[in-house]
Formats: structure tokens, C-alpha cells, sequence
């Protein structure tokens, strides 16, 4: 297999350390929000990349983290009035839920941060024993400068990343790139003892210590989007580097971002949706919806960037039904056995394995390999017209689908769970605009009694003419995906 390696820019023969036994590691998701649909594509690449090697026979050692304590965690739990640990339980419990729906199943080992503070500290006490680290009133700083070789991930150089850069202006640095490993503690957040006084990890250490810990000083794929090569995953080589004189990760694999309107999907700009708003805003079963998304998010190369739209998802829904309408013939066959040496079939399913498996050891073409995929579906579905096929065979080429499509988590739903007419899906510029991000979790545990107590209580304020707080109840049950209509005579009715 070749994989393109970010190191060195080149598209590289992948060998494991060990035979048949890979080691990976992909940096997690920090677990303050619901996750967004570039979250999701990361998750499935990587999905991928296991069950590709899984399917070739070897053992994956898989690892991927969760970040669960962070400036932005501690805001939230702050502004909710709540602790970071409620914060981040409430969100990796809706990460793994979101996971589950789209077919993508668990990490080997999820480590968590707080549960790794040991090994932090041990890292940094290395890094300071040995020079590449610094301790200044209570906050301990890595030295780039210790670490000639800062920047060969992102291809930049040292001098180079001051010109027109935005770094916070801390006098207390050596020099203005250096980053921190240890905060000291401030008041309202949540600290740890250690050799420099209370406080917390930076962001970049923990992912060194826990890869370390489960895999090794050396493993073999670090992995995650392009947004994290800097200065995340520059800042993870040094560290790792400086602390063991030896080589971090053997291969970086990253991948693009996921756009809308040709613009990389954010907050800022308003096109900002989670995993989730898909979901319930669509009309399709949830079964339906995963392997829906996943089909369209493979149907773009994991390096290139995917645009998003109404149109991008019906017409992987589309393709979708023309495999699951073609499954239903394969069902339907007849009830006598066919002369295996007069039907193609079998022949042209080998050419499809053999070119499906070339696809996928070119650096993870997905694309092509669901091409080759939608060619082989075309050429049975012309061959069913011609030829007689007993139902065993069908089976047989059914499996066949089943198969390779396991490798991309596609095919493995029954045709009865997979209806090609019936449903239809909202459009996202309604999910955009209602904003269901923040409030989908509540939507699923409301109860009737619940929403018929908030109308009386609604109805009792604008009795009173308390309009504010009548509104205020309106706005609480819409965040929850509730619906109220006022009639003319005074009194609600409402709709989830």
C-alpha cells in the first residue's frame, strides 16, 4: 500500500514496524460541542484505514483521544454553571452517539486527558530535566529552538513563521514561537498538583503523552485534518522528538476540510451545522441517513476538499438505491441452479475485487473504488437480462457486494431496511438556520407531559399579560424542537 505521507510530501510504501500489526493514532475531538460534519469525515477516513487493514488481515491498534479539559470546556461549564467533567461527559456521550449512527465504531483505546496526568507530567519533567523546556512562574514552555528540525511537517522555517504571524506576545518567552506544556492554575478552573505548582497540560503535550502511552515512543500512522499540522501536530513531533531522541510517528495522514459554497464550513460564516441537525432534520431512517453520508463523503478523496449541499446528499442517496434495488433482483432469482461456466458473472466480480483492492492501496482512493463498484452494478444489472441466475448465486454476488462494501461501511444493511422511494431529506439551509446544534440532545428526552406543563405555564403569562415571559417558554420548547401554534380563541396546540 501507498499512503500519502504529510513528513514527506510524498506518496510512500507503507510498511509496519510490525508483521501484520499496525499502530495508529488520530487526535480526538474536544469534547465541548456536538461534533460538526468535518468532524465526521475525520472519524471515517480513519474508519476506513482500519477496516482496509482489518480486511487484509492485520491487527489495528487504534487509538483516539478525547480532549476533556481545554479553555473552551472551561468556558462553557463556567457559563452554564456546571464542571468541566458534566461538560465533557455530556459531549463524549453525544460524540459516541453520533458515531454509532454513522457506522463508525470505536477507537481501541479512547484515552481522556484527566485520566492521563501522570504521563503528562512525566513527559514535561523529561523535557525540562533535559533542556528542551522551561519553567517560569509556575508555567512550563517548550523550547523550539532546542529542536532544530521545528516546522519540517509544515514545511516552514523557524524565522520564517514570524513574518506576519499572530502570536501572543508573552515577554516571558525565549522566543515568541515557544509553546506551553504546563499552565499554572487560576481561579474557576480546574487544576492539578505537579513539580512546577497546580495547574493543567497545554493542548499539544497530552496527545504526546497519551500516543506514547498506549503505543509506544515510535508507532506507525498519526493521523487527523489538515487544520491540526500546524502547529498541533509540528508541536507534538518536536516535544516527542526532543523527549526520546527517536522518530514520533513514522507517517502523517491527514485530511481535507469539508465546505459549503466553497467555503470551509464555520461558525463565523454561518454555515455551521453538527452530525446531529442531519439527522433529525432528515426524513430517511436513520440506517439510511449513515450510509448515506458515508457514501457521499467517500465519494471525494479523504485529501481533497468535499462540498456539502442538498444536492450532493440526494444524489448519494440515489446511487445508494440503484445498489439496493440491484440486491432485491440479486433476492429475486430463480429457483434453479444457473451453469457457473456460462455466466460472467463471477468472472467480472473477480475484475471488480482485484480493482477495488488496487483502489483502496493507492492511498485510500475511495472514489474509485466506488467507482469500480458502480460499474460492476451496471454491467450485473445488464447481465440479469440476459442470463438466468439461480437465487444462491444471487446471494453469492450479494455477499460479494457486501464484502467490499464492508471495507467503506457501505452495503451492509438488509433491503428491507433500505427503501429507495420512500423518504426525502429537508433542505440544510433550514438546518442552518434553526440551529438545532445546541439544542438536539434536549429534543430527544422532552416528554408530552413535560411540553403540555410548559403550555399551561405559557398560557397562564399571556393571561397576565407577561408577554416576556410568555416568549421566553416559546423559544425554550422551539430549542427543543417544538412546535406551538396560538388559535384564534386563546388557546395552543403544539408538534414536535
Amino acid at each position: 500500500m501507498k499512503i500519502h505521507n504529510t513528513l514527506t510530501g510524498t506518496k510512500d510504501s507503507f510498511e509496519s514496524l510490525e508483521p501484520n500489526a499496525i499502530r495508529m493514532y488520530v487526535c480526538g475531538v474536544t469534547v465541548y460541542d456536538y461534533c460538526h460534519l468535518g468532524h465526521a469525515r475525520s472519524a471515517l477516513v480513519f474508519d476506513v484505514l482500519r477496516r482496509y487493514f482489518e480486511h487484509l488481515g492485520c491487527m489495528v491498534e487504534f487509538v483516539k483521544n478525547f480532549t476533556d479539559v481545554d479553555d473552551k470546556i472551561i468556558k462553557r461549564a463556567n457559563d452554564e454553571g456546571v464542571t468541566c467533567l458534566e461538560i465533557a461527559e455530556k459531549f463524549i456521550a453525544a460524540y459516541h452517539e453520533d458515531m454509532r449512527r454513522l457506522g463508525i465504531r470505536p477507537a481501541w483505546r479512547e484515552p481522556k486527558a484527566t485520566e492521563h496526568m501522570d504521563d503528562i507530567i512525566r513527559l514535561i519533567d523529561v523535557l525540562v530535566k533535559n533542556g528542551a523546556a522551561y519553567q517560569v512562574d509556575g508555567d512550563v514552555f517548550f523550547s523550539v529552538q532546542a529542536y532544530p528540525s521545528y516546522g519540517r511537517l509544515s514545511k516552514r522555517k523557524l524565522d520564517d513563521l514570524l513574518v506576519g504571524a499572530r502570536v501572543e506576545v508573552n515577554e516571558r518567552k525565549r522566543h515568541p514561537m515557544d509553546f506551553a506544556l504546563w499552565k499554572s492554575s487560576k481561579p474557576g478552573e480546574p487544576s492539578w498538583e505537579s513539580p512546577w505548582g497546580d495547574g493543567r497540560p497545554g493542548w499539544h503535550i497530552e496527545c504526546s503523552a497519551m500516543s506514547m502511552r498506549h503505543l509506544g515512543e515510535t508507532f506507525d500512522i498519526h493521523g487527523g485534518g489538515m487544520d491540526l499540522i500546524f502547529p498541533h501536530h509540528e508541536n507534538e513531533i518536536a516535544q516527542s522528538c526532543a523527549a526520546t531522541g527517536k522518530e514520533f510517528a513514522r507517517m502523517w495522514v491527514h485530511n481535507g476540510f469539508v465546505q459549503i459554497n466553497q467555503e470551509k464550513m464555520s461558525k463565523s460564516l454561518g454555515n455551521f451545522f453538527t452530525i446531529r441537525d442531519i439527522f433529525y432534520k432528515s426524513e430517511w431512517p436513520e440506517s439510511e441517513t449513515g450510509e448515506t453520508l458515508r457514501y457521499f463523503l467517500l465519494s471525494t478523496h479523504y485529501r481533497s476538499p468535499v462540498e456539502f449541499s442538498d444536492q450532493s446528499l440526494h444524489d448519494a442517496k440515489s446511487a445508494l438505491n440503484g445498489f439496493y434495488d440491484l440486491f432485491e433482483r440479486l433476492k429475486e432469482g430463480k429457483p434453479v441452479d444457473c451453469d457457473v461456466e456460462d455466466n460472467p458473472l463471477r468472472d467480472i466480480g473477480e475484475r471488480t475485487r482485484l480493482a477495488f483492492m488496487k483502489a483502496m492501496a493507492d492511498d485510500l482512493n475511495t472514489p474509485v473504488a466506488i467507482a469500480e463498484l458502480q460499474k460492476l452494478r451496471g454491467e450485473m444489472n445488464k447481465l440479469l437480462e440476459r442470463f438466468p441466475l439461480s437465487r444462491s448465486k444471487g446471494s453469492e454476488m450479494r455477499e460479494m457486494f457486501r464484502s467490499m462494501g464492508g471495507v467503506l461501511g457501505l452495503f451492509q444493511l438488509e433491503e428491507w431496511q433500505f427503501n429507495p422511494r420512500q423518504f426525502r431529506l429537508a433542505k440544510m439551509s433550514d438546518i442552518i438556520s434553526t440551529g438545532l446544534e445546541e439544542t438536539a440532545d434536549a429534543k430527544s428526552t422532552i416528554t408530552d407531559s413535560d411540553i403540555e406543563q410548559r403550555l399551561i405555564e405559557r398560557n397562564e403569562a399571556r393571561k397576565r399579560k407577561d408577554f416576556r415571559r410568555a416568549d421566553e417558554i416559546r423559544e425554550s420548547l422551539a430549542g427543543q424542537g417544538i412546535t406551538i401554534e396560538d388559535r384564534p380563541d386563546g388557546t395552543s396546540r403544539w408538534k414536535r
